[in-house]
């Protein structure tokens, strides 16, 4: 049986232009746009066509790839510039970015260091409490991340298929790939399809989801001789290539829809921009992709793409801004261009150029030599936040008395250091988060999930917390005087969900309804004394009619205590308090807070329902601030941090012992 044609071996400029358009778009979407262009697809199908056939052709030509060898040769391509960036931006960060930061910026150090930096941001993207993260100087390192794991996957791939075409199945080895890189791409994009369908945050940073446009590469590298077309077709395939290359991100919201179908569209115009070169004219996009201009920036897209994204972030930062003039711009992509030629020349180059074969134990001393600043900085990085952390003086009422001081009019001393400090306030989260079977994250799951505290054995009251994480912040609150009340606290948190038999026109998916159905006749089948849930949203000035209408499930049954919701903040306090003072980052009253108490102005509400209204403890007459009593209110724009939480307990008791006396 004849196998397929073996393509014409060559030099392609292309698609050296081609990297070249695609590190620019992303460098021009990301730093005046603010979106995403889609340029990241078109590396990954390059990237899956270029490693295709260099790996096939050492496959059929030695019968083996050396692993190691392949292993060290990606290494002294990718590691010089990646870890140069990488110790260039840590250091940076501590002098430039916020403290509140600092956490979730190591981390995804780390995460880039070793190629996992997708998979961090896909659970983030998930993680309804990590949502409210900033960028960091590094998450662009995600596509890189794909792109290594591909590198280090995709030869055990091609071994596996040589072997099986010519030990087992005895049959042609590219028609053999063929095959397994359609199975792939199948696979591969039908699960792409669906996890984009079903949670499209996590699919964007999902391997999986992404390996069809590697195949994809593959694929085309294996047909290319038979993808033969009249001239003219040529000339204009390669034109319209070039066009949807360019304008994807400005057709498609590249961010919210793919990968999916939706990123066939640019890896389609690459594969229209390969197969037109093939049979290049005068006037064929060839002529300018391949021309010196775009060869010399398709050489140095690599260091480009690393470059530019550390240096808008720095930009934000140091200029206290969210977006980025035409000249801040224009500078971000000049001094972007000078470090990727710099670091090019004067750090990649003479590593690149160090043979493999008969130099592996100098190049490997190299390599590390090259990685060692980037992870001692890592380190020491880490070791003196989680010293800090540690070394953190004892909250007292009389420094931090937090709702306190407006409950009892409990003035701070002057001298009292703010807590939480702005490097632990990330992470000030209620007790039960810290367990994984207390808690659903997620848009996916609806499985009911639930924990015990307080007194647990023969406790006077139960109460039911119920809802997303707007209830959820109100536990430490409810625990602070649980040993008090005689009361146990029975916890079903499910973050952004609300308690609630309406969507709000699509806000709440499905599994968030069906989690509401499981959690109604779990509490049908052995009520609480009372249901604790948020009986507003943000600064609405009517109780939701979903709200109402799950409470009226419960008459007769149990008792609806309804508390109203927190005021937002305009910008994060633990980067705003970082650089302005607390009246810079206030908001005014009115505009974070209705008038009028939303219950007084909505019809229909049952008698089975207690509400209550905290809203003193978090604003004055006039402004609602981020600080309390000297005690950080928020941890994000509109999450409570657990200290202040927990300090307004005793405000909270003097609303629940009313409501829990009525029962007797």
């Amino acid at each position: 049986m004849s196998d397929l044609r073996v393509p014409e071996k060559r030099f392609r400029p292309e698609l050296e232009g081609i990297r070249a358009v695609a590190a620019l778009l992303v460098a021009v979407y990301h730093i005046w746009i603010g979106s995403v262009s889609g340029g990241v697809d078109v590396f990954f199908i390059v990237s899956g066509y270029l490693i295709t056939t260099s790996l096939l052709s050492r496959m059929v030509r030695e019968g083996r790839i050396n692993y190691l060898e392949n292993l060290l040769g990606l290494a002294k391509r990718l590691f010089p510039l990646a870890f140069t960036v990488l110790a260039v931006s840590a250091v940076l960060s501590i002098f430039l970015l916020p403290l509140s930061t600092w956490r979730q910026t190591i981390a995804e150090l780390f995460s880039s260091m070793f190629y996992f930096q997708n998979w961090q941001l896909a659970n983030s993207a998930v993680d309804y409490l990590a949502q409210n993260n900033t960028a960091s100087p590094f998450q662009h390192f995600w596509a890189l991340s794909i792109q290594g794991q591909f590198y280090v996957t995709w030869p055990i791939v091609i071994t596996l298929v040589y072997l099986l075409a010519t030990k087992i199945l005895k049959t042609p080895v590219r028609k053999t790939l063929l095959a397994v890189l359609s199975v792939i791409f199948l696979a591969s994009l039908s699960y792409s399809v669906y996890i984009t369908a079903v949670n499209q945050p996590w699919a964007y940073f999902d391997t999986f989801a992404r390996a069809w446009e590697f195949s994809l590469g593959g694929m085309l590298a294996l047909l290319l001789p038979y993808l033969k077309f009249s001239d003219r077709a040529h000339l204009i395939m390669g034109w319209v290539g070039l066009a949807i290359i360019s304008f994807t991100g400005m057709v498609l919201p590249v961010s919210t829809v793919f990968p999916g179908f939706a990123a066939l569209l640019p890896t389609g115009g690459v594969i229209l921009v390969i197969i037109a070169s093939e049979n290049g004219q005068a006037f064929g996009v060839q002529k300018l992709l391949g021309s010196k201009p775009f060869q010399y920036f398709g050489s140095i897209s690599y260091g480009f793409y690393l470059w530019h994204w550390p240096l808008l972030v720095f930009y934000y930062a140091y200029f206290n801004t969210e977006t980025v003039t035409t000249l801040g711009g224009i500078g971000i992509l000049a001094i972007t261009l000078v470090l990727s030629i710099m670091t090019i020349r004067l750090v990649e180059k003479p590593v690149r150029e160090m043979p493999v074969k008969h130099s592996k134990k100098r190049l490997s001393k190299v390599l590390v030599a090259l990685m060692t600043p980037a992870i001692l900085v890592g380190l020491s990085w880490g070791v003196f936040v989680q010293a800090s952390s540690s070394n953190s003086e004892p909250v007292t009422i009389e420094d931090n008395p937090g709702a306190r001081a407006v409950l009892e009019n409990i003035q701070p001393a002057e001298d009292a250091e703010l807590q939480p400090d702005f490097l632990s306030a990330k992470e000030d989260l209620p007790t039960f988060y810290s367990d994984k079977d207390c808690f659903l994250t997620g848009s996916v799951s609806s499985k009911l999930k639930e924990c015990s505290f307080g007194v647990t054995e023969n406790p006077e009251h139960v109460v039911a917390l119920v809802g997303g994480s707007h209830s959820g912040h109100w536990f430490p609150a409810l625990e602070a005087v649980a040993e008090e009340m005689n009361m146990r606290i029975d916890v079903y948190n499910k973050d952004a969900c609300r308690f609630s038999s309406g969507d709000f026109d699509g806000q709440l998916d499905e599994a968030c309804m069906t989690w509401n159905d499981n959690l109604q006749e779990r509490l049908m089948a052995e009520p609480p004394d009372l249901i604790f849930t948020t009986a507003t949203v943000n600064s609405g000035d009517t109780v939701p009619k979903g709200y109402i209408n799950k409470w009226k499930e419960f008459e007769g049954v149990a008792e609806i205590f309804a508390v109203r919701d927190n005021p937002r903040m305009k910008v994060d306090p633990t980067l705003c308090l970082d650089e302005l003072n607390v009246d810079n980052c206030s908001v005014e009253r009115d505009k974070a807070l209705a008038d009028v108490v939303p219950w007084e102005n909505t019809e229909g509400i049952p008698n089975n329902v207690t509400f209550a209204d905290m809203s003193e403890y978090f604003c004055t007459d006039d402004t609602c601030p981020p600080v309390v009593g000297n005690v950080l209110v928020y941890r994000d724009k509109h999450h409570l941090t657990t200290l202040y939480s927990q300090t307004m307990g005793p405000a909270l008791k003097e609303h629940l012992e009313p409501a829990l006396e009525n029962l007797n």
